[in-house]
């Protein structure tokens, strides 16, 4: 594939995903753990592709169909490889034999990173145009147990693993990221010469720099920040990686125009979108496919997921938006509300202590304290319609599937089953009945009886 607009072919970006990740300690592979609602793996196929990749392989652990769905699900084209067995960091590239071959370069990350932006990752792919090689490097503020980047005249002459270097090289705080970029007419001649000999019986990625500095080929550092290149192998890591994330995410939204009270509260998802002057208050959780229009407001302590809500319209405190919930501009969903599959038009009202779900709400509608939506009888899901100025008085349930006629009321305490046309009135309780003087005879019976505790 051909970018246009760079004069030169696209690299194949090969994503390794195979390790095992035991100290995560988990039964879910440590790739598919999420930051920000979006799974590593995802994180780091956004990255290659933003970055122009035109080809994507993923190399995955043996019975590890879920790791292939996963990268499949965010990049369809995505071609999966497996290697069977665990020899080390090139030999995993090598499993991805069928894409190296054929390509113009290679841009070859870690599917734990993902922190690393897809700006990096194209001033890693451009390194090819002066050199062979292009290794990421970062500073540490710490370079303790890291691979060290020795660089003479510009140019990497090496890696240097902690264990074999000397006094003076454990002193360079410019260390080995992991990523890689090669150019495809050099790679699988590189790639195919690093051997085993080394105490773990290995094939190392970093070993490709003295292969290629033996062919008089020219390899280059491209800098990294330290937190952009995070890896993540256990637990403590993945919640360092969320609040680095949740960082970034916060400062990107306020740079949009959105207002975050007070920012550290607020847990933002991958793609959550804010709109200009959207005011969010503390203690707000979006989780993922929610879209806030301008100048709403979501109040605090609310959850907010797969949700859109429409220009000036408030949301909360306390309220729940699920999956499916669409409302449209200037709508007040308050406090104790939960929603669900539910499309509210503009204007319409659930102020306090309601239900909505499988529900239609039309422009205007005033949906009072108490009520539900009575959507699953045991079996299936079922739809209300609520009409356009409809009023359902407080503490009705409303069974469906039902329609409530425009301009409709409901009596407050109803349980309706049956449909409303429109402006008329739906009653569906009992006709009251007052016993006169039965609370007093009640307490004549009962008053010489010796109450409990």
């Amino acid at each position: 594939m051909i970018d246009s607009t760079k004069g030169r072919a696209e690299p194949t970006a090969i994503v390794l995903a195979a390790g095992e990740g035991t100290r995560m300690a988990s039964r879910i592979p440590k790739v598919l753990h999420r930051v920000a609602g979006r799974s590593l793996l995802a994180h780091a196929i956004a990255s290659v592709t933003d970055a122009g990749a035109g080809r994507i392989a993923v190399v995955v652990g043996p019975d590890r169909e879920d790791v292939g769905a996963e990268a499949r699900r965010y990049a369809p084209r995505t071609e999966v490889f497996v290697q069977t067995e665990r020899r080390g960091t090139a030999h995993a590239v090598l499993a991805a034999r069928q894409a190296i071959e054929g390509s113009s370069s290679l841009l070859i990350v870690f599917g734990d990173t993902p922190l690393l932006r897809a700006d990096t990752l194209k001033a890693l792919a451009d390194g090819l145009k002066e050199a062979a090689v292009a290794v990421l490097g970062f500073r540490a503020a710490d370079p303790t147990g890291y691979g060290r980047l020795l660089v003479r005249n510009g140019e990497l002459v090496a890696i240097r693993e902690e264990r074999d270097a000397s006094d003076e090289e454990r002193k360079v705080d410019l260390c080995n990221a992991g990523a890689m970029a090669i150019d495809g007419r050099n790679a699988l001649a590189l790639l195919d010469r690093i051997t085993d000999s080394n105490a773990k019986r290995e094939f190392y990625l970093t070993d490709i720099v003295a292969l290629a500095r033996a062919d008089k080929l020219k390899v280059v550092v491209r800098e990294a920040a330290e937190e952009e290149v995070m890896g993540v192998n256990d637990k403590s890591q993945l919640a360092a990686a969320e609040a680095a994330m949740q960082a970034r995410l916060r400062e990107a939204a306020m740079r949009g125009g959105a207002i975050l009270v007070a920012p550290e509260t607020v847990h933002l998802s991958d793609d959550t979108k804010l709109g200009r002057d959207v005011i969010v208050e503390p203690y707000v959780v979006f989780g993922p496919g929610v879209t806030v229009e301008e100048g709403a407001v979501i109040h605090s302590f609310s959850h907010l997921e797969g949700a859109s809500i429409g220009a000036g319209t408030h949301v909360g405190p306390f309220a729940r938006l699920r999956a499916g919930t669409k409302l449209g501009k200037d709508v007040r969903v308050g406090n104790f509300v939960e929603t669900k599959a539910a499309e509210f038009g503009d204007n319409a009202k659930a102020n306090h202590l309601a239900y909505v779900g499988d529900s239609t709400v039309g422009n205007g509608a005033n949906i009072g304290a108490g009520t539900i939506t009575c959507n699953y009888d045991g079996f299936g899901k079922h739809r209300t319609e609520i009409g356009s100025g409809a009023f359902i008085g407080s503490n009705s349930a409303l069974v469906a599937p039902v329609k409530i006629g425009a301009g409709a009321y409901v009596a407050s305490g109803s349980v309706i089953t049956s449909n409303i046309p429109d402006d008329a009135l739906g009653v569906g309780r009992s006709r009251q009945v007052n016993k006169d003087g039965w609370a007093r005879d009640l307490r004549a019976l009962k008053g010489g009886q010796k109450g409990g505790d």
